[in-house]
Order: structure tokens, then sequence, then C-alpha cells
């Protein structure tokens, strides 16, 4: 290949090029460094969300199987990456991939394209995850919002209209928790101290499946303290 390609190309594929001094072998090599680094530091950074939220990880999911026991449906919430996340939690609790967990109701409020579209369009883009809560949202219920800066402003009015009706409210947060970590609106705030998105993501993803697993222990209990009370 002897055609100039981008600085991009170059850098990362230069035995394509005329002139090219790199092999297809020292290449690999760079991309295997690359992706080890990566995991590095994400397995880092959910040591670092361990031992700052720990905790609160417990006391959330805690909260979570008492509320599946009373009857509860999660809704779920986020942008972009976070919106996925909110689906792959919501597919986890309706379609339990572990043996032993049976289904629990969850809505991911990303999922209607028709609804969030419109409410974007007639009342504003910060109302998307709102007015849903709104019409699905019952006491006792539970809402998480997942944000990578804590200041997703559609987010968050979630959250506030989740807490104004009863909703039990988790937020899953990056970087120092953003406006998020302030608010009195959530009942648990759960920090990843980090400050690159991906790996926000990732160690997010890690916490939500860490919730689920205290749910999965402690909704036993719940369920067998409620029928005895």
């Amino acid at each position: 290949m002897t055609e100039e390609g981008s600085a991009y190309d170059q850098l990362f594929y230069p035995y394509l090029f005329a002139g090219g001094s790199s092999s297809a072998e020292e290449v690999l090599a760079q991309v295997r460094h690359s992706t080890l680094e990566k995991c590095r530091t994400v397995v880092a950074l959910r040591r670092a969300t361990l031992e700052r939220e720990g905790e609160r990880i417990v006391a959330a999911g805690v909260a979570m199987a008492r509320a599946f026991a009373a009857g509860a449906t999660l809704l779920a919430f986020g942008n972009g990456g976070s919106a996925t996340d909110a689906q792959d939690l919501v597919a986890d609790l309706l379609d339990p991939t572990l043996s032993g967990r049976r289904p629990l109701p969850a809505i991911a409020l990303t999922d209607d394209i028709a609804v969030v579209t419109a409410v974007a369009n007639d009342v504003g883009f910060e109302n998307v995850f709102a007015r849903q809560v709104i019409a699905f949202g019952r006491t006792g219920d539970i809402a998480v919002g997942i944000s990578t800066s804590g200041g997703s402003a559609n987010v968050l009015a979630a959250l506030a209209q989740a807490r104004g009706r009863g909703l039990l409210t988790i937020c899953l947060v990056g970087y120092d928790g953003g406006k998020a970590a302030g608010m009195a609106a959530i009942d648990h705030c759960i920090v990843v101290p980090g400050d690159h998105i991906p790996r926000i993501q990732e160690a997010q993803a890690t916490v939500y499946h860490a919730l689920l697993d205290v749910i999965a222990a402690r909704l036993p209990v719940e369920e067998s303290e409620r029928g005895a009370a």
C-alpha cells in the first residue's frame, strides 16, 4: 500500500505504507500492551470504587431487595452508553442469566423511542425520563439513574420526580459525583471515582451487577420477614 493515509493510519498501521518500519507483529504487540493497560486501569478503578462505596453498594442492594419483596418495579434510565447500561440492568432482572434467580419486574425508560422523541419534541429532552416516571412510577418502586458526569439534567430531573412520588432512588455516577452527589432526592448515590468515560462505564457495570448479587442474596430474607410480619 503506497497511498498516503491519515496520521492515525500511519501511526497505528505503519507497515501498510511505503517506508513503514513496523511489522504486523510489532503492531499486535502494541495493541496487546494497550489492551492489558486498559484492563489494569479498570481493575484498579473497580478496587477504588469498592473501597470507597462498598458499604453503600450493600446498603442500596438491601434497600432494593426490600422494595422488590414488597412488589416494586424498577425503572432504569440514562443517556448514550448509560442508556445501554440501563437496558442491560433491566434485561438481567427480567431474564436472569444465573440459575436460581427468578425474574423481577423492571422497565428501561430508554426503550420506547416514540415516547422519548415525543416528549423531547413537545416539552424538552430534559423531561424524557421524568414524564415516564410520572406514568409508570408508584410509591415503593425503584428508580435507577446512570450518569457518568453526575450532571445529566434529564436523569436528575427523573430522580427528583421519583423521590417526590415515593420511589427508592439510586444513582450511579463518575468523577466526583457531580450535581448528583449533593442531591437530597437521591437515597443512594454510588460514585465511581474515575475521570475517563469508558473506564467509568465499565466500573459502573460492575457496580450494578454487584447490586444484582446483593438483591439475589437478600431477597429471600426480606420476603421471609414480610411473610412473618
